[in-house]
């Protein structure tokens, strides 16, 4: 389960990365805790040119264990991860204001991020 506020950025592509890479041996899933009720088109351009579409993503509800996604500004409270075994906090900026290339860059840290967290967990890519 990879959290952040709005589910509109970091928490899609984490859960796309985790389809892209772990496929049939990872149920992955994002929420947000004030979510936007929609993916940033940032987010969409950025994870097409990987050839993933987030519009075909699904969210479901009591996934373990949960990844906040965090930018670093007190986020701690308005990310509750409550009852949760395992618990990360990755610090990756919010790029949603950022140009195309920023955001890029922001894209590949979840993806690295992700790929880490597989292989740590014993997913073969």
């Amino acid at each position: 389960l990879f959290v952040c506020v709005e589910n509109a950025n970091r928490s899609q592509m984490a859960q796309a990365f985790a389809a892209m890479h772990g496929g049939a041996q990872v149920a992955a899933y994002r929420a947000g805790s004030r979510p936007l009720g929609i993916v940033n088109a940032k987010a969409v351009a950025a994870m097409a040119e990987l050839g993933y579409d987030l519009r075909q993503q699904v969210a479901e509800r009591g996934a373990r264990p949960a990844i906040r996604l965090r930018g670093g500004h007190g986020l701690r409270r308005r990310l509750p991860v409550r009852g949760r075994r395992h618990r990360l906090d990755w610090q990756i900026p919010d790029p949603k204001n950022l140009a195309p290339d920023e955001f890029r860059q922001d894209r590949d840290l979840v993806g690295r991020q992700v790929q880490a967290l597989l292989a740590e967990a014993g997913v073969t890519t």
